[in-house]
């Protein structure tokens, strides 16, 4: 089953997933999970806050096929701490750094992180270990996108990291780390509009220009990389 197009509109993704192959998402948002499962693929989703997981839990933990994992990735295993927003847990972060850059920025300034909690944490290696190297990867974890790519070692067919403007050396970290893998090619989508930018694929110099030069005001986006056997070689 080729998946590309009927998913385009909600995740643009470089790659046709097939039923049956595996996505890693991390924060699991339920909209994501509910997407790629309408398109047989299985589901490993990654969220270390306790609320929105045993939400999760409810809505997904009979289903065979979506594996729930909570905690947050990094680039060891271990313990971490977890600064979260309570009345917006979607940029709970484990970047103090995100949490400092966004007290003073404009676009932020209603964000507040209550507390930190300590979680366990993973890497990407070994949850490919546990559950198989996935189709695709999603990281949208709110300034700790290089941390998360440093835990993984081996590239994957694609994935997308999440990047701010508060923050654009911490896409540009993500985007050296995906080169250092093999990623030859390179995509974005500006806020949610999980729509393509660029008609054409773009280099990772090109990319990294491209971030360099948004305005302020774009705020976020994500990165697409695919990666090429053959430009491997």
């Amino acid at each position: 089953l080729d998946v590309l197009e009927p998913l385009r509109l909600q995740h643009p993704l470089p790659l046709a997933v097939r039923r049956g192959e595996s996505i890693v998402g991390t924060p699991a948002l339920d909209s994501s999970i509910g997407a790629f499962r309408r398109l047989g693929a299985r589901v490993v989703a990654v969220e270390p806050q306790p609320a929105p997981m045993q939400a999760l839990r409810l809505l997904y933990g009979r289903d065979q096929a979506v594996a729930l994992e909570p905690m947050a990735i990094g680039a060891t295993a271990g313990l971490v701490e977890l600064y979260v927003n309570l009345d917006n847990p979607t940029v709970s972060s484990c970047s103090k750094k995100l949490v400092q850059a966004a007290a003073t920025a404009p676009g932020w300034s209603g964000e507040r992180w209550d507390k930190s909690i300590s979680v366990p944490m993973t890497t990407l290696d070994q949850l490919s270990a546990r559950h198989g190297t996935p189709a695709f990867i999603k990281i949208d974890v709110e300034g700790f996108e290089a941390e998360a790519l440093a835990g993984l070692s081996r590239p994957v067919p694609a994935l997308s990291f999440e990047f701010t403007t508060i923050q654009r050396e911490i896409g540009e970290a993500a985007l050296r780390r995906c080169v250092e893998l093999g990623f030859s090619d390179f995509n974005a989508a500006l806020g949610e509009s999980q729509q393509f930018v660029h008609a054409d694929w773009l280099k990772a110099d090109q990319m990294a220009r491209w971030i360099a030069a948004l305005p302020f005001e774009a705020n976020s986006g994500d990165v697409y990389a695919k990666f090429s056997a053959a430009e491997s070689v």
